[in-house]
């Protein structure tokens, strides 16, 4: 039996109880057919990773047994996705892949050109937790509100660099610069910033430009959609700057094998 990983709220130490939603249960009862006892490893982005047990109590309740922890929490690289918001299949898939990437934090911004305004930050939410449970992380990215570019710099964090997917071609290719990023610049916290698919307008780009801490880059000569081109910045910087820099853990492949087994 492959075992189903799961993120909870609750503190995880042995002897304790995680109590499961009704969309956990249904999961562990009705989808994998998990029956009273099932093995389980549990995680909540504070307490590393957990074994556990799963009981149900009654139709509608049950809890996770959690018995003896796995793994320890383990810093993650501080990089977050800037994003404008796209149609919903796109922007799932945006919330997917980047929690398999490893961003920290998820975080739509409207600018004079996107198409979406409303964004479902339930079901980005629901995604990203999918996500996680699937491919060993022991984090749940944070989803925030959407917010305008303006105010979005306007409050920018002192000393976060800001990595801009420049579609006018303003500035050096992506892994030239992050190659050439000295000691600081890659201990420095980050986040990646990808305008919508019409582009970010000349008096955006122009306020980019006046704001400290920005660096344009050019994701080469094709054209990215908007979604193609997040997650191929995210990408780059993880190889150039962030965890792919480390040998690979084993534990990520056994992941990868039993999302594979369904």
């Amino acid at each position: 039996m492959s075992v189903s990983r799961l993120y909870v709220e609750a503190d995880l130490v042995t002897g304790g109880e995680a109590p499961l939603g009704e969309a956990q249960l249904h999961y562990l009862r009705h989808v994998m057919r998990r029956p009273d006892g099932a093995p389980l490893r549990l995680f909540n982005g504070r307490d590393g990773e957990w074994r556990g047990t799963f009981e149900a109590r009654g139709k509608r309740s049950a809890v996770a047994l959690v018995a003896e922890r796995l793994r320890e929490q383990q810093p993650e690289p501080d990089v977050w996705l800037c994003f404008a918001p796209v149609k919903r299949a796109r922007i799932d898939y945006i919330a997917e892949k980047a929690t398999e990437l490893g961003a920290a934090l998820l975080q739509p911004v409207l600018t004079r050109h996107t198409m979406v305004e409303r964004v479902n930050l339930e079901r980005l939410r629901d995604n990203a937790i999918e996500a996680a449970e699937q491919t060993g992380r022991l984090t749940v990215p944070e989803v925030r509100q959407p917010v305008e570019l303006a105010t979005l710099l306007a409050a920018w964090p002192t000393g976060r660099r800001l990595l801009m997917c420049d579609e006018t071609g303003g500035g050096p290719p992506i892994a030239e610069a992050l190659a050439g990023l000295d000691h600081a610049g890659r201990a420095a916290p980050w986040a990646i910033l990808v305008g919508p698919e019409g582009g970010f307008a000349e008096p955006e780009l122009a306020l980019l430009r006046r704001t400290p801490d920005v660096m344009a880059v050019g994701l080469g000569t094709r054209i990215l959609r908007a979604d193609t081109a997040a997650l191929a910045a995210l990408a780059c910087w993880q190889a150039l700057v962030g965890d792919w820099r480390h040998p690979t853990p084993r534990l990520a492949v056994d992941y990868r094998t039993a999302k594979a087994r369904g």
